[in-house]
């Protein structure tokens, strides 16, 4: 039973179902260049330790998906479970499948006809909002191998999950951000500038509709706040001047932990060394900071701040 300390995590996802608290993320052994083997669940009753992992999904032999599974989240909606996830096909592709399963216990299974972002496009961090009149929308983030200034989009979905509908509408690029860094990646031919875009996750608090992602900053990996002036998730969205996590840690979510909000988001960022971080919101006139707790089970015993129908 490994102790949270020794969890190995990426892109963590907890939410609370029957008494226990699940926690999913990215998995697999080699994230970046493996053939993807599926994503597991770890389960806890007290946040410090934890049972697995046991088979959340495994691609069925005719997946798409052949590597980078990255990044499941699992919504309520409409009295069913739902896993967002992304997945590339080796070739350039990479997009966000929707999965669904009965249970978050259960073995999930491709349910949307494949990518539900934009063909052509690489993709990645696509999360569930549920808007004030119950419609469904993915936000997701347009990769910076192919926009260079990373972008965040929201699109809407089909109320059965299936498909994406309409055009997507770009929410902000990473560079709005005046927390955001540039950097320089030869590597991959992109031989300018570019921002990254990772993780977003929305979600609701007194103030109205905000978002937690990820991108570069003073000090590495960051995750930022950014806020919706209208309360609905077209925006204008504004950014926190200051960064939430600055330091070589990133893709976060939100939940309640009973006591206020908690962020969860692994750090480092560097593989095999990521582990699950966890630390409480302390609210500011201008958003967020965090609290003490960082790195321990202080919040988790909370739900997800999950933006889903009952």
């Amino acid at each position: 039973m490994p102790h949270l300390a020794e969890l190995r995590i990426r892109d963590p996802f907890i939410l609370r179902f029957e008494g226990r608290l699940l926690l999913f993320g990215t998995t697999d052994a080699n994230p970046w260049d493996g053939p993807g083997s599926g994503f597991d669940r770890y389960e806890s009753t007290d946040g410090e330790h934890w049972d697995g992992p046991f088979a959340a999904f495994r691609p069925p032999t005719d997946f798409w998906g052949r590597t980078q599974f990255w990044a499941p989240e699992v919504h309520l909606y409409r009295g069913r479970w739902w896993m967002f996830a992304t997945f590339a096909d080796g070739d350039g592709g990479r997009g966000t499948q929707v999965l669904t399963a009965d249970s978050p216990d259960g073995a999930f299974r491709p349910w949307s006809e494949g990518p539900v972002t934009p063909r052509g496009w690489m993709c990645l961090d696509g999360t569930l909002h549920v808007d004030d009149v119950g419609d469904p929308w993915l936000v997701f983030c347009h990769e910076w191998l192919q926009a260079g200034d990373g972008l965040i989009y929201a699109q809407r979905l089909t109320a059965d999950l299936t498909a994406s509908e309409g055009e997507p509408h770009l929410l902000f690029a990473a560079s709005d951000a005046p927390w955001a860094r540039p950097f320089r990646n030869t590597d991959t031919g992109y031989e300018t500038s570019a921002y990254i875009t990772d993780g977003p996750y929305l979600f609701r608090d007194e103030h109205g509709l905000a978002m937690v992602w990820s991108s570069g900053g003073d000090g590495g990996y960051s995750v930022g706040l950014a806020r919706s002036a209208s309360g609905r998730i077209l925006g204008p969205w504004a950014h926190q001047r200051h960064p939430l996590v600055d330091s070589d840690g990133g893709h976060a979510m939100v939940f309640d932990g009973g006591e206020g909000l908690s962020l969860a988001f692994h750090q480092p960022n560097d593989v095999p060394r990521e582990r699950l971080r966890v630390s409480a919101l302390i609210p500011e006139r201008d958003g967020y900071r965090l609290g003490d707790g960082e790195g321990t089970a202080s919040g988790i015993a909370g739900t997800a701040v999950s933006p889903v129908l009952p």
